[in-house]
């Protein structure tokens, strides 16, 4: 038998060899790498989840229909930050005051003005990002007597809680008249607002 072929059998086999022992080390240089590189989070607004889950369909507009702190009552179901909000409403409100509170304490946490320039058009407003701690609940209100009323066509309830991603909603809530004072009306037959904020999970 030839030599030349007989060498370039041998070194064939110690390189197939060879490479088959190589494999597992490079697998598992490859998986030490994909975690170095994790996914970036990205951004949640649960309003619109919220709305189809609780069959909020039926949209009716409320123009100079009286003033209230109105909102929903939430939890993160992990830890984040809200770094948005928008805002619309069927009229023209400049200053349009919104809020987030620790609900627990009835405190204030944040209080951000939106200037709604349009009717029917919704504005946002990046703010300062606002921690939010895993199983603690907020309330996320705004005050106006402006509002787009949304409940079910048949105007039966809904249930509470209704988890919308990294989002657990646990009522919605409103109180009469123009100061800041946490709602303290719950109920379960209709949401009034479009005020949406955008949550990013740590």
């Amino acid at each position: 038998m030839d030599t030349n072929f007989l060498n370039l059998k041998t070194n064939f086999l110690k390189l197939t060899l060879f490479a088959c022992m190589m494999l597992p080390i490079v697998s598992c240089s490859s998986d030490d790498d994909s975690d170095v590189a994790a996914p970036e989070n990205i951004t949640q607004d649960p309003l619109s989840g919220y709305l189809q889950a609780a069959g909020f369909t039926k949209i009716e507009n409320k123009k100079d229909s009286g003033d209230a702190e109105f909102g929903i009552a939430f939890t993160p179901t992990v830890n984040g930050k809200i770094t948005s909000i928008s805002a619309k409403i069927p009229d023209i409100h400049s200053g349009m005051r919104i809020a987030i509170w620790d609900k627990a304490t009835a405190t204030v946490l944040r209080t951000e003005l939106i200037d709604v320039a349009s009717p029917d058009v919704e504005v946002s407003k990046n703010i300062t990002a606002l921690v939010l701690t895993k199983d603690k609940e907020y309330m996320f209100t705004f005050n106006s007597n402006d509002w787009y009323n949304y409940s079910k066509p048949d105007a039966s309830a809904t249930s509470y809680p209704i988890t919308v991603g990294d989002i657990k909603i646990t009522n919605y809530g409103y109180i009469n008249g123009t100061s800041q004072t946490i709602p303290n009306v719950m109920r379960d037959d209709y949401y009034a607002g479009d005020i949406r904020f955008k949550f990013q999970k740590d």
